[in-house]
């Protein structure tokens, strides 16, 4: 992300340093209200303006960024490193203030974008926290992303500190039960002084001043795994799912698939790192993956390359980047049911329609759940049938179109 440089924050004193900040009024704001269960994006009404928003993307309904565009106190250049559906953004721009928006989603980029048509004051850029200039902003913005685990975390919080010019303003937002008080320490160890602000219920805001320049944690991870009789090399950034080993469902799924011959078609719904993708190319299948998260995508790209073999990875919103493709032997899918801690089906929902206009006829759609969740009916639904074909700590289900 290249930024222009700007001026630093006035130096505070240690007696009045943060003291001021947070002091609003201390009320909740007007909740936004929220569209239907469904995938259209649509306009939102919100204390600071209309966002684009839907159910199932990040930021969606979500407090945490609500209290945070309540509180915050942003000055000069500001960046907001997990913009959700752009809340924080819009009051900053609201005031006057040129905001720079980093999302590695592709659902959230798209809603985002909507959004950004209406907003001269925002910079709306596809990128990863670690990718930002550093020393090139007053304020920073980010709500903590715990649901990615530790390692995606404190790489944001450093990122968010190295992209600060020396005084500069990082506020954050989490949830107490959600590690909020050790990520706050660890912050405050690696960039400098800090106070939380403001407190509702289980959620805390909190705000630090740059005094040091943090440490970047190492972001590449590498394990190693045999799939379907064969050896990989795995490359994984924080933040994906299951970054450190393949998943169980993912493995039940494989070991249920049948043999595929050399040539066969194969898309790879929500592909990740790349867990089914590369023992499905390394078969001699034309795999075609298309995966939401730009961490998972940089991942299995890499991945693909350490183990020298070809297979195509889009950043995409379900099949939205999937153009004139036309159709596949099999379609794949371990699609992902948490978003923020609660259980969206439409996502599921949205990978089984979209598997279907993909699927040749005569071809086969195979996906692993949990047990608990009743995809069946869903499948049933869109493509007329399902069977069971495994059932352990995980099921794998398949239509045929």
């Amino acid at each position: 992300v290249n930024t222009e440089n700007h001026h630093a924050n006035p130096t505070l004193t240690k007696s009045a340093k943060l003291k001021s900040c947070g002091r609003g009024s201390g009320r909740r704001e007007t909740p936004m209200n929220t569209p239907a269960d469904d995938r259209q994006i649509r306009a939102i009404p919100t204390p600071y303006g209309k966002v684009y928003a839907r159910a199932g993307i990040r930021g969606y309904a979500d407090r945490r960024y609500e209290l945070l565009a309540e509180t915050i106190e942003a000055e000069g250049r500001v960046l907001d490193l997990n913009p959700g559906i752009g809340l924080v953004a819009l009051r900053v721009a609201g005031g006057g203030l040129e905001v720079t928006l980093v999302e590695s989603s592709r659902a959230n980029l798209l809603a985002l974008e909507r959004t950004r048509k209406d907003q001269s004051r925002w910079r709306l850029v596809t990128g990863l926290p670690w990718d930002v200039e550093a020393g090139a902003f007053s304020t920073a913005a980010l709500v903590l992303p715990a649901e990615r685990g530790s390692r995606f975390v404190q790489a944001a919080l450093a990122s968010a500190g190295r992209a600060l010019v020396a005084g500069g303003r990082l506020w954050i937002a989490g949830e107490k039960k959600k590690g909020f008080e050790q990520y706050f320490k660890w912050a405050k160890r690696e960039l400098g002084y800090g106070l939380v602000v403001r407190r509702e219920g289980p959620l805390r805001i909190a705000v630090l001043e740059k005094e040091r320049e943090p440490d970047l944690p190492p972001l590449w991870h590498r394990f190693e795994a045999r799939l379907r009789d064969q050896n990989f090399v795995f490359h994984t950034l924080p933040g994906v799912f299951s970054e450190h080993r393949v998943d169980p469902a993912s493995l039940l799924l494989l070991e249920s698939l049948p043999e595929l011959t050399p040539g066969t078609r194969v898309l790879d719904l929500g592909a990740g790192y790349g867990a089914l993708t590369l023992p499905l190319a390394a078969k001699g299948a034309q795999v075609l993956g298309l995966e939401d998260d730009l961490a998972a995508v940089r991942s299995a790209r890499r991945s693909l390359k350490a183990n020298a073999l070809q297979a195509e990875i889009y950043h995409s919103d379900v099949d939205e980047a999937l153009k004139n493709a036309g159709e596949f032997d099999i379609v794949v899918t371990n699609p992902p049911f948490h978003v923020g801690g609660s259980v969206i089906l439409d996502v599921a929902r949205a990978f089984i329609e979209a598997a279907y206009r993909h699927t040749r006829k005569g071809g086969r759609f195979y996906l692993v759940a949990n047990p608990f969740l009743k995809y069946e009916a869903l499948m049933d639904a869109v493509f007329g049938n399902h069977r069971v074909l495994r059932v352990a700590r995980y099921k794998v289900l398949v239509s045929e179109r």
